[in-house]
């Protein structure tokens, strides 16, 4: 058996030693990097590749790695978790995501909590644990990781609806904070000496919420100052971004608040304000956070001993089964239920719980403090999340179908090639080449927020006036702020499917013989008490007392029609554009309700 500890060495044995370490280590890495082909392949949950890569390596595994150091995979999960929580807020657009606020954050802390005193339930009469115990084992599988759930959706071509995929992503990044919450104030009330009180318990929970919310804010206000005000040589800004982020945990974790909550938390703020080489962050950032989640995986996976699960396997099973078809839903439904969610909703989202590696990383914590049966949390958690991947991770795919909550993906992956301007931090210059079957090539005009800067057509150079409408072939250069670039993508992407319009408010034309049936079943428009066969030349004679002029708006549920071209008074082209701060701003008076109390699904505009 070969032991990757190997204490007190001198000289040339530790340098030997060092190396054994690192060609382990880089050929584990590697091993894990190869593996993700067989999770394309199969569709098998990252995750689960992941750890079954470590496990081989393991003490039961081929390799026989013994390996028991929890304070080195705390120091790894934590340094991970950091990065990995940063950049899932860094990736999530806060303007995307309204009216769903509310019932994220109902689930990210009544669910979890909910899940944890049902699942702690079980835990008491299967394990035969005290109250606190049976809690703690709860809190620790109560979070889930939804990150495995878009892996499995990008990689089977599968693209979930707004409602359900969005209130996913907002949870995933914030129950793992509440989780780690309800974890440390257990552990830290069965160690106190004298117990504590409910409200020293919440005293904690408060304190650790509250200190990881500040510093989190403040260290993303500065982190953002610190990347557009600093000047640094080119491509060192990426690695302020990530650094920024592990001080932060850290500083949140010294000053007793939550250093997740912190890192998630700044991520939000530096991925929601022009920040200059947000291009290469986001890049940097990418394969930082795989390869944090292939070594953390790793390292957990060299933890688990196979021998010492099957001896727990009618435990682990029942409390796996009880979290995935009882707890989870009751308090996904529990949650939602005030918000208008409707039932396939709710049940999708109830079977998209799978379990991941902070519910191993939190397990192993009980072993840093030295608990009573440290090892029982570790192992019913190991088993739960491997019975959650095997189990949720390969039928979400299939239920999300079964269900109705997928939409044809719209566009394929787009080439675009990002330009950051010196001096510059709201203003980006992308790059796009205009494919055969591009929207672009039928729009009108692009979103009146950006600007074409240049056209490359024939090895030729061109100011946007000479090089008139896109052509294909072409290779278009654009000027827009930094946060609004990517919904261009929409416009350059080849085209998935025929019908289907992307979410950006360029201008696209339409011919006045359209039907409206036809329009409202292109752009997804709910038209109500008007006649289908009735064209849009005809409704603009109707609503202009048969004298339309050029430059005419006509508002149309959630899209504004617009008169580009005429022959005498009937309309023979039209621009069509999305009405942005109709779907931003319903109504002045419904507007708090409806975007943070409300599913953005019954409040779509059809002011028709």
């Amino acid at each position: 058996m070969l032991w990757l500890r190997v204490p007190y060495l001198n000289g040339m044995d530790a340098i030997e030693a060092a190396n054994a370490v690192l060609l382990l280590g880089s050929a584990l890495i590697i091993a894990g990097i190869l593996s993700s082909l067989i999770a394309t392949r199969f569709g098998a949950p990252m995750l689960l590749v992941f750890l079954g890569v470590g496990m081989l390596a393991g003490e039961d595994g081929p390799l026989h790695l013994a390996f028991s150091d929890y304070h080195i995979a705390n120091l790894i999960g934590s340094l991970a978790l950091s990065v990995i929580l940063f950049d899932g807020g860094l990736r999530t657009r806060l303007s995307a995501f309204r009216g769903l606020f509310a019932p994220s954050l109902v689930l990210a802390t009544v669910g979890v909590v909910i899940t944890a005193g049902l699942t702690g339930a079980v835990a008491h009469y299967l394990l035969n644990l005290g109250p606190a115990e049976s809690f703690l084992l709860g809190a620790v599988v109560a979070s889930t990781d939804a990150a495995a759930v878009f892996f499995l959706m990008r990689t089977g071509g599968v693209q979930l609806r707004h409602h359900s995929g969005g209130i996913l992503e907002l949870e995933s990044g914030t129950n793992d904070p509440v989780a780690v919450f309800l974890t440390i104030a257990t552990i830290t009330f069965m160690t106190a000496q004298n117990g504590m009180s409910p409200l020293a318990v919440a005293s904690f929970l408060l304190q650790e919420g509250g200190i990881g919310a500040v510093i989190g804010l403040a260290g993303g206000f500065v982190l953002v100052w610190s990347l557009n005000r600093i000047q640094l040589p080119a491509g060192l800004h990426p690695l302020l971004a990530v650094a920024g982020a592990v001080l932060i945990f850290a500083v949140a974790g010294v000053a007793h608040g939550s250093g997740f909550f912190a890192a998630y938390i700044a991520g939000l703020v530096v991925g929601n304000r022009p920040v200059r080489a947000y291009a290469g962050i986001l890049s940097l950032n990418d394969a930082i956070t795989w390869l944090a989640q292939i070594v953390m995986f790793l390292v957990l996976g060299l933890l688990a001993t196979p021998h010492r699960l099957l001896g727990l396997a009618i435990p682990g099973l029942g409390i796996s089964l009880f979290l995935i078809f009882v707890a989870r839903p009751i308090a996904v439904w529990a949650s939602l239920q005030f918000f208008g969610f409707n039932w396939r909703e709710k049940t999708f989202v109830s079977w998209v719980g799978l379990r991941g590696a902070v519910s191993i990383f939190l397990a192993a914590i009980p072993t840093l403090v030295g608990l009573p049966q440290a090892s029982l949390y570790f192992d019913i958690a190991f088993f739960v999340v491997i019975v959650s991947l095997v189990l949720q991770g390969w039928t979400t795919k299939w239920v999300a179908e079964r269900l109705g909550q997928t939409v044809p993906r719209r566009i394929q992956p787009v080439q675009r090639i990002e330009i950051d301007l010196p001096g510059q931090t709201d203003v980006e210059m992308v790059g796009y080449p205009v494919l055969p079957d591009s929207r672009a090539l039928n729009v009108a005009a692009m979103p009146y927020w950006s600007r074409v800067a240049m056209v490359i057509r024939n090895r030729e150079i061109l100011e946007p006036s000479a090089a008139g409408k896109l052509k294909s072939g072409d290779y278009a250069y654009l000027l827009g702020p930094a946060l609004r670039v990517p919904r261009l993508d929409g416009l350059f992407a080849p085209l998935a499917v025929a019908s289907g319009v992307d979410d950006s408010d360029a201008e696209f034309e339409i011919h006045g013989s359209t039907p409206l049936a036809t329009l409202a079943a292109m752009y997804d428009l709910t038209l109500t008490a008007m006649d289908g066969n009735q064209t849009i030349a005809q409704l603009f004679a109707e609503r202009f007392d048969n004298a339309p002029d050029l430059g005419d708006a006509l508002p149309l549920a959630n899209v504004i029609l617009t008169v580009r071209k005429l022959d005498g008074d009937e309309v023979l082209e039209a621009g069509l554009r999305f009405d942005e701060e109709q779907r931003a701003r319903p109504s002045r008076v419904r507007a708090f309700a409806r975007r943070f109390f409300l599913p953005r699904s019954t409040w779509r505009g059809t002011n028709a």
